[in-house]
């Protein structure tokens, strides 16, 4: 099992636990990472994008010219795709771009990703939240402490005081330890967890 200190919010090391290693010592595997990535943003995507087709576009009921002797093209519409103001060939519909992926494949990316933080020396383990007041220049305080940069914090529970502390700070993100994600943990340089968060990954995502 991979050995990590636990430190407090001054960035000292209070102690040494032992990390499960069915967790947290996965091998790499990048292209499932990119797999489920990308399913978290397919997933994400809203797919309301809509425009008009020729059958939808208001007017253009009435032959612009007669059909022979004019010289000109033949025509049956002004709402035709090659017209201003015709509608569009292959217009785009809303529509899903969700798609879904076998939940062990999931719960494996999960793994490697919180595995690849240990190896990168990119996980922080810390005793507990605690700050001065729940303040933002507090909790900035601590992310500089703690050489945290571009921060994901989990914590066990929905912890009011620590989301008012670090709403604020750029490029920080607080997480419940149910609700974390690959997507997120890949995006943010340093993964921030609490000891009773640890605790949660441990039991639900082993």
């Amino acid at each position: 099992m991979p050995s990590y200190k636990v430190l407090n919010m001054e960035g000292k090391e209070l102690e040494t636990i032992e990390l499960n290693d069915d967790i947290f010592n996965q091998e790499d595997n990048p292209h499932l990472i990119y797999q489920v990535v990308v399913n978290h943003l397919a997933n994400k995507r809203q797919g309301t994008q809509s425009t008009l087709t020729r059958a939808e576009v208001r007017g253009g009921g009435r032959k612009p010219w007669k059909q022979k002797g004019t010289g000109r093209a033949r025509q049956g519409s002004t709402r035709s795709p090659q017209w201003k103001g015709g509608g569009v060939v292959f217009a785009p519909k809303p529509r899903s771009y969700g798609y879904k992926l076998p939940k062990k494949l999931k719960r494996l990316a999960l793994k490697v990703a919180l595995s690849n933080k240990v190896r990168d020396n990119e996980l922080i383990i810390v005793d507990d939240i605690k700050l001065q007041e729940v303040k933002t220049k507090y909790a900035f305080k601590a992310l500089q402490n703690l050489n945290a940069k571009k921060a994901y914090i989990v914590t066990k529970d929905n912890d009011k005081d620590t989301q008012r502390a670090f709403r604020n700070i750029p490029f920080t993100m607080i997480s419940e330890a149910r609700n974390i994600n690959v997507y997120d943990i890949v995006r943010h340089d340093n993964m921030i967890l609490t000891k009773a968060s640890l605790e949660t990954i441990e039991e639900v995502f082993k």
